[in-house]
């Protein structure tokens, strides 16, 4: 996602990003996740206490997939026009029995000094953490530049917050999905393609779609999905979803075309947002404009076919307070389809 600062009343416009995923299978996929953060760091001319918050953050986190966690890996993503870095552990077991207990510095169950978890979220700037047995943990830490010694930048207040993971098939080395989105105060405009099939072909798809919603995040929908359609007539054609969220009336406005999947979910409840058959590029009907009510407190769920369709809301309802990259980072461990590039994007409502 790279970030475009708004000027004057503009909106906040977001471009995904790329997570590149670690395997956490030996010690030395500990020390290759840290070289990675290093790289990154130095690229966005991190200062050297920034850039040691984000070595000990990543290298404590892979060294606990390593030493406790099964099918533990690490995924990482540069934000240089947001001056982060961003840092997910997954895994598939055996998850914490006492979260609060393994907070606590000098608390251990591998022999170590039991620094890891308490060090990572004294550093980061943004931390969140979800266990249950034995399905596994999920952890999301963010370290952002300080441009003045401790000084940490401040966040303005928001009434949507969007979190996302996208992750290429493996063995590719650009992923087939695309999303963006814009932020306006209590309106969010969040758009997401899959390219048919994966790799760069897949992937000059869906950016061009997303290029062209990002000219009129707020444009009119249908009018935007047949620009789409035209533009990628060149191209190998991708499945969209273009919606419209206004917090304020409480409505989630939407047009899609193909197997992208959108869905509000609540404490109570769980609504699909309706698209249409067909691929952006090659052959589609008219679009259709669809209407979904968007309740207090809801997430607002969208991904690609990389995430299996049928996934019950129950494994998220428990995170509705959770950062949203944290729910998409549960929904990705616990869905995934390993042969397709895999796109997550939650937003939260938190007004």
């Amino acid at each position: 996602m790279e970030v475009a600062a708004p000027t004057g009343n503009a909106p906040q416009l977001l471009m995904g990003w790329t997570h590149t995923a670690f395997a956490m299978g030996d010690t030395s996929c500990v020390g290759e996740a840290r070289r990675f953060a290093a790289h990154a760091s130095a690229e966005m001319e991190w200062g050297d206490t920034d850039s040691g918050r984000l070595s000990i953050v990543v290298t404590e986190l892979a060294n606990n997939l390593h030493l406790h966690a099964r099918e533990g890996r690490l995924l990482i993503a540069a934000v240089p026009a947001l001056g982060l870095v961003e840092v997910i552990a997954i895994d598939h077991g055996p998850g914490i029995q006492d979260l609060p207990l393994s907070m606590r510095d000098g608390y251990s169950t591998g022999g170590t000094q039991g620094a890891g978890l308490g060090a990572v979220r004294r550093l980061a700037d943004d931390f969140d953490i979800h266990s249950s047995v034995p399905q596994g943990t999920v952890c999301v830490a963010r370290v952002r530049q300080h441009r003045e010694a401790g000084d940490a930048p401040a966040a303005p207040p928001q009434t949507l917050r969007v979190g996302a993971i996208r992750l290429p098939l493996a063995g590719e080395t650009v992923c087939g999905d695309a999303w963006a989105a814009a932020l306006d105060g209590p309106r969010a405009a969040l758009f997401v393609a899959d390219g048919l099939g994966h790799g760069s072909e897949a992937a000059k798809a869906s950016g061009a779609a997303a290029d062209l919603f990002l000219q009129a995040p707020f444009g009119d929908l249908r009018e935007q999905i047949e620009s789409m359609h035209a533009e990628l007539q060149s191209t190998r054609g991708a499945a969209v979803c273009s919606l419209r969220l206004d917090a304020t009336a409480a409505t989630v406005r939407s047009s899609g075309v193909g197997n992208v999947v959108a869905r509000v979910v609540t404490g109570l409840s769980d609504r699909s947002v309706v698209t249409q058959h067909g691929t952006v590029g090659l052959t589609m009907r008219r679009p259709q404009e669809t209407t979904t009510e968007l309740p207090s407190y809801a997430l607002l769920v969208v991904h690609s076919d990389g995430i299996e369709t049928r996934w019950h809301p129950a494994s998220i309802q428990r995170l509705l307070g959770s950062d949203p990259t944290l729910v998409a980072a549960v929904l990705l461990r616990d869905h995934h389809r390993a042969r397709d590039d895999a796109t997550v994007v939650v937003v939260q409502c938190i007004e």
